[in-house]
């Protein structure tokens, strides 16, 4: 019968099956989570009151508003929104929620399956129903890890070194790091990996140091077929991208630092204070991902985004607990806090742009300060922001974007 199945964007919503699949693959939803996702696409012509979806999804339960402020934040996260976008799922203050993004409502015919090959039509530079899709491919580094690789745009390329916390497919639809995407694939074929023990990547790995990283960069570059491109590094991919363009001078034609270090928090402490810091800083990591605590998760999220709102963090956690393992997570935090490129950034040969926020919380100011002293051709541009990875809705973001453009055009 039509009304069986809903379709938006990538989505597909299965109301005989209770079902949310995206690009043919099954999503799972918490069922109080669905069971509100599915009225609101049925009742989606109008804004379904507060108590309506209380009673339609609890019944004759009692519950407070948190179990449907809770229930919406995970129906938004499931099919890529949130509460501070609100692009699908719309808070009407006051009065209750409305679903509205286009919807086709279609009959009982079997969805369309997704390639389960090694290349994978994923989502979009403008987003699930962009037009301009992006292809994800996976390689091989040399100890026979898979990576998984991405490109997306068109026009010439730009490179951005893997960094954690990422998700090629995921990625579109977090607050983190979808901007990122639409604003460097504007006039760019941008391509992207997900690094070993990450995102799309093998996350069970023989090796998992800072020289694999490196590696498997080299690894993309040959699977992608490029010969001289800019390569950009965020955060600790920063100083991947650094150790890359040292190895590979003739291939990296410019080189764009954000939020990036040179040496990680354990090696930089020059005092018992600042040593006792960056343990405890690692040791409230750790507990937080082995025992995937929020409370100790808040406190990691906050220092990237410190102006963000408890919502904003929690999205944050749950993102980042979809790119990888609890215990991958630690591995990470423990690789990040012993970077060390201090000794060879001054062999970068190319004109290199760092930008950095001044008020970084989770990276200071003083480590952009030292990539430009260390680095010959650099020139360093602070930003206002407090955020390690700026978002969408800070004036900084725009700033970013033009300094990028300006720089890759020269």
């Amino acid at each position: 019968m039509k009304g069986d199945k809903y379709r938006f964007g990538e989505f597909e919503l299965d109301l005989s099956r209770r079902q949310l699949r995206r690009t043919g693959e099954p999503v799972h939803v918490e069922p109080r989570a669905l069971d509100l996702l599915c009225h609101l696409v049925q009742h989606r012509d109008r804004v379904v009151p507060k108590s309506e979806l209380l009673d339609e999804v609890w019944g004759d339960r009692f519950v407070s508003e948190a179990a449907l402020t809770t229930a919406l934040r995970t129906a938004r996260l499931a099919v890529g929104d949130t509460g501070s976008r609100q692009q699908l799922i719309r808070t009407v203050h006051r009065r209750g929620c409305q679903f509205v993004a286009p919807v086709t409502a279609v009959g009982d015919a079997t969805s369309a399956s997704t390639d389960q090959g090694t290349e994978v039509v994923g989502t979009t530079a403008d987003g699930p129903s962009g037009a301009d899709r992006q292809t994800i491919r996976f390689c091989r580094a040399g100890d026979g890890t898979r990576i998984a690789y991405a490109a997306v745009g068109s026009g010439p390329p730009l490179l951005k070194a893997a960094n954690w916390m990422s998700h090629l497919d995921l990625e579109w639809t977090t607050p983190v790091w979808s901007h990122w995407l639409r604003g460097l694939a504007r006039n760019h074929r941008l391509i992207r990996y997900d690094e070993r023990g990450c995102g799309l990547s093998d996350w069970v790995v023989p090796r998992f140091t800072f020289e694999d990283w490196v590696d498997d960069l080299e690894t993309v570059v040959e699977a992608v077929g490029l010969d001289r491109f800019p390569l950009l590094g965020v955060s600790q991919g920063g100083a991947v991208a650094v150790a890359y363009a040292v190895r590979h001078p003739e291939r990296v034609s410019r080189l764009i630092l954000a939020g990036a270090y040179a040496r990680g928090r354990q090696v930089r402490a020059r005092s018992e204070t600042e040593g006792a810091e960056a343990a405890l800083d690692l040791d409230v990591a750790r507990v937080g991902w082995i025992h995937q605590d929020p409370r100790f998760l808040r406190v990691f999220a906050s220092q990237f985004l410190p102006d963000g709102t408890p919502e904003d963090w929690d999205e944050f956690s749950a993102f980042q607990r979809r790119t990888t393992s609890p215990s991958n997570g630690v591995r990470f935090l423990e690789e990040f806090a012993r970077i060390d490129v201090s000794d060879i950034a001054h062999r970068v040969a190319c004109p290199t742009l760092i930008l950095h926020s001044r008020d970084d919380e989770r990276v200071p100011v003083s480590q952009a300060n030292e990539l430009a002293a260390l680095i010959p051709d650099s020139r360093l541009v602070l930003l206002k922001s407090r955020s390690h990875l700026l978002t969408e809705y800070e004036p900084a973001w725009d700033e970013f974007l033009s300094h990028v453009d300006a720089f890759l055009t020269e």
